[in-house]
This record gives C-alpha cells, structure tokens and sequence, in this order.
C-alpha cells in the first residue's frame, strides 16, 4: 500500500461522502437506527461541500494509490464544554481527534493506525501534548483500537440522540 494523507479540497467532497456513508454503514449498523444511518448518508456529499467551500485546515483525505479510502478530522477541541479541565482551570494541552473513517474494503489494513499516527504528528506541531477523542460505547472495535494506540476512557460520558434512540459515547486520552 501507498499511504498518502492531505488535506482535503472541495473537489474531494463525493468522495469524502462516499466513504463517510459506507463507513457509517458498516462500523455503526448495529449501534445506530439503520433509518438515521440512511438519512445521514442522504445529506453527506451536501454536508462536505459546505465544510470544504471554506478554508480547510483540519478535515484530510487518505489516499491508497491516489485512490480515497479514508477521511481524518484533527484539530482544536469541537466544543468548549468538553476541553479537558485541570486544577488551574481549561487544559490548553489537548488535540481533538474529531474521526478517521475508512472505506470498508480498506478496514484492518493498517491505516487507521497511520491515520492516527499522523494526526498525532499534526497535534505535536502545534505543541499539543494530549489528544482526546469520543466514541460510542458500543463501538467495541474503535475502542480496542484506540486502546491498542495507548488511549483510554477518562471517565467523562455524554449521550447523543440518533433517530430517537439514545447512545452513549465515552471520552478517551492520551498523553503524546
């Protein structure tokens, strides 16, 4: 395989979807309500083309070949209430890993963990010393994942409402 990551333009926005819909498909067919699944997938190319008509400096294309088979979203943490807090107020350390979502066909090849590797690197240039990310508790397989890659939950949870069902998601971190 040859693994490129770069950020991602507005002229990757089908492609973006594509691979955000079926990654959705087949990594949450049994967290989520398939009809959610379907009415998110619906709106995605339209939802990509909105992010990227802007200046992009977090969303990324990983290409196999020059082929997309992946998306990776690192940055600034998403939402304020959710910045990790120490004794002395708002720790400022930490990166957000927002998602890697990989096209199906590409899933246990290694590149998440290149994925992941690099957004490490992104944080690291900025003179981030901790990422965190969120992820659905019934997600067994990210969370092995991310465990293997020297996360764990710090015990902060939240609950999404996805098609009228509640899930919930737990927090993970590590030191870089």
């Amino acid at each position: 395989m040859n693994i490129t990551i770069r950020l991602a333009t507005y002229a990757d926005a089908q492609d973006i979807a594509n691979i955000h819909a079926l990654s959705w498909e087949a990594a949450y067919k049994d967290i989520l309500p398939t009809e959610y699944i379907r009415k998110q997938s619906a709106s995605r190319e339209a939802m990509w083309k909105r992010i990227l008509l802007t200046e992009n400096n977090i969303h990324y294309i990983i290409l196999n070949d020059n082929t997309a088979v992946g998306i990776l979203t690192v940055g600034p943490p998403q939402y304020e209430e959710i910045e990790i807090e120490n004794d002395t107020g708002i720790d400022d350390s930490f990166w957000e890993l927002h998602g890697i979502y990989l096209h199906p066909d590409y899933f246990c090849r290694g590149i998440g963990t290149t994925a992941l590797k690099f957004a490490i690197d992104k944080a690291r240039e900025v003179d981030k010393t901790n990422m965190f990310l969120w992820v659905f508790e019934g997600n067994v397989n990210s969370i092995k994942f991310y465990e293997k890659c020297g996360f764990s939950p710090d015990g902060a949870r939240k609950v999404y409402i996805c098609g009228g069902k509640e899930v919930n998601c737990i927090r993970m971190r590590r030191s870089l």
